[in-house]
């Protein structure tokens, strides 16, 4: 069965930085397209940005391009998200999914960006 698993989630100040986990488990992670999906309180997901199965190419939203970065290690069945430069928009719970499909999602991390 396939399982992701979101960490790394916290409370930060505005402009801090956390950096998110993805643990991938019962597939074959090298084979599949990540995605990171935000959910704010109220609002629908959010396409935050992916990352190729084996290419590794990458690409951001543009309310996060410059500021967040996606990576993965194929060996080791993870994916992370460097957040930098945090905002207040960007509290969420942000999740982890297999080719972009929102029914694989982990339950989640919470990020809360607040003074």
């Amino acid at each position: 069965e396939a399982q992701l698993a979101e960490s790394g989630g916290g409370l930060v100040q505005p402009g801090g930085s956390l950096r998110l986990i993805c643990a991938a488990s019962g597939f074959t992670f090298s084979r599949h397209d990540m995605t990171c999906v935000r959910q704010a309180p109220g609002k629908g997901p959010e396409w935050v940005s992916s990352i190729g199965a084996t290419s590794g190419a990458t690409c951001y939203a543009d309310s996060v391009k410059g500021r967040f970065t996606v990576s993965r290690d194929n060996a080791k069945n993870t994916m992370w998200l460097q957040m930098n430069s945090l905002k207040t928009e960007g509290t969420a719970v942000y999740y982890c999914t297999a080719a972009g499909d929102w029914e694989t999602r982990g339950p989640g991390t919470q990020v809360t960006v607040s003074s």
